[in-house]
């Protein structure tokens, strides 16, 4: 079983356990989560499964994509244009955006869960959604600079 199969399990038991509808278009945008590579927004999503289902709307692709986001299996990255999606590493991890071409890069280290905690404790909030977004230049436009 590859990677993209036992994530692609992962969300539709999560849509299950929520007691979620499973339609034919939700699970085919579940599927194309699994087996993205990269962060897809919202749109390249669309574009996608507008090709198996001409008539799903563009309110199908987010009202899923809000209920994957509420149930902790996708991150929503919040760019300027459109949102992207990470649905392959539900973990909290960094995300490093170039400002030039707006690349996604995961970023490879954890958040540390202590000082998160600590976090919590000092200020008094209750993170739900753990999130760090770093912003600069990717290698290539580091390059071309």
């Amino acid at each position: 079983m590859t990677n993209s199969d036992v994530r692609f399990n992962q969300l539709i038991a999560a849509l299950k356990e929520h007691d979620f509808r499973l339609t034919p278009q939700r699970v085919e945008l579940v599927r194309l989560i699994a087996v993205s590579e990269g962060h897809p927004s919202a749109s390249q999503l669309y574009a996608k499964i507008k090709r198996q289902f001409p008539t799903m709307s563009h309110a199908t692709v987010y009202k899923t994509l809000t209920l994957l986001k509420d149930i902790n299996q996708v991150y929503e990255i919040d760019l300027r244009d459109d949102s992207h999606y990470d649905g392959n590493r539900p973990e909290p991890h960094p995300h490093l955006i170039c400002i030039k071409c707006n690349k996604i890069m995961d970023g490879e280290v954890s958040l540390d869960q202590e000082s998160l905690l600590k976090l919590e404790q000092a200020s008094g909030f209750k993170i739900l959604r753990p999130q760090i977004s770093l912003y600069g230049l990717c290698p290539d436009c580091k390059e071309e600079s």
